[in-house]
């Protein structure tokens, strides 16, 4: 058993008539975890939702909240974004953070029946949505210069050579992309960015119906297309239980048992599968942890776990299973 270090994603939750609220409950999570020693801080980019529809913009009040934590998003959806723009907002965030932001990709156009045309406001069913749209949008991240070498950009008191500003050197090495099944891991490693995986994976192409098996192989996919050396972020929904009541505690785990029958088979044409929540004390997750092949040594450590946090919960109960989860490190190697 190989992690390094612990982090945690958040859902950013709000109720419709006071979304301040519910944001500034997760700006204060994302402080008590830095106050924990949590190494990151993830926000999902959700559009359409009560959740965080700017990552960039969350982040960006985020880092004035925080000083050391790493502030991560997992993902954004790169179907609705333009890859300059959306590095531009990157960029600013990250100058804001000093170099904190660790920003995840990933492809899908989450409600596009809904959405695309509204965002496009014409014919956008030719347009390319994949993996070189991440890939454009990690380029503008290094800030290469636009035009020729004469070409200058004046502003007042000001003449440069015209590139994305702010430019933050080392942004585009700090980018990741959430890979669920063979082909996306490969292409992680290949375009050389970090590694999220979580608890959906796709098993098309893999002669496995067990989720730690199947997420050991993308992990080994990715590690053999040129992830090594590379992070590897490895997400599940894990709920301890050590400090909670006996009411909270029933409430885990019903909220667990709910859930529970799609973890027993494959779904749909890409074979994805669900990883079951873990409930319990965190000896016990450790134990079963430990016990998974996706934390197996042989391919390379799990550079952080990620707590992926379940939407339906209060911010209380967040800061329990963080507060609780911290023991896991301890308890992994006592396990090992």
């Amino acid at each position: 058993m190989a992690i390094e270090s612990l982090a945690f994603l958040t859902p950013g939750n709000y109720v419709d008539d006071d979304p301040a609220s519910g944001l500034e409950d997760t700006l204060r999570l994302i402080e008590f975890g830095e106050r924990l020693g949590y190494r990151g801080a993830w926000v999902r980019q959700r559009h359409l939702e009560h959740g965080i529809s700017s990552a960039a913009v969350f982040l960006g009040a985020a880092s004035q909240r925080t000083s050391t934590i790493e502030l991560g998003t997992a993902v954004i959806p790169i179907g609705y974004e333009n890859p300059f723009r959306l590095a531009e907002d990157l960029s600013l965030a990250d100058a804001l953070s000093r170099g904190r932001l660790q920003p995840g990709f990933s492809t899908g156009m989450p409600h596009a029946d809904l959405l695309a045309d509204v965002v496009f406001e014409g014919e956008w069913r030719t347009f390319e949505f994949g993996h070189a749209r991440v890939a454009r949008t990690v380029e503008h991240l290094r800030g290469a210069y636009l035009g020729d070498e004469t070409a200058r950009i004046e502003s007042p008191g000001n003449v440069q050579r015209p590139r994305l500003q702010p430019h933050t050197p080392g942004l585009a090495d700090r980018s990741w992309y959430g890979g669920t099944s063979l082909g996306s891991s490969r292409w992680t490693g290949e375009a050389g960015l970090h590694l999220l995986t979580g608890n959906i994976v796709s098993a098309a192409g893999i002669d496995s119906d067990d989720f730690g098996t199947v997420q050991a192989t993308l992990i080994d996919a990715f590690r053999a297309a040129g992830g090594a050396g590379k992070r590897v972020a490895v997400g599940r929904v894990i709920v301890p239980t050590d400090s909670a009541d006996r009411a909270t505690v029933a409430r885990y785990r019903e909220y667990a048992r709910s859930r529970y029958d799609r973890t027993l088979t494959p779904h749909g044409d890409k074979r994805t599968l669900f990883a079951e929540d873990l409930v319990g004390p965190i000896a016990e997750i450790a134990e079963r942890l430990g016990a998974d092949p996706a934390f197996s040594p042989e391919s390379g450590p799990v550079t952080e776990f990620r707590l992926e946090l379940p939407y339906e919960f209060d911010v209380r109960d967040y800061e329990q299973i963080l507060t609780d989860a911290r023991g896991l490190l301890p308890a992994l190697s006592s396990a090992a």
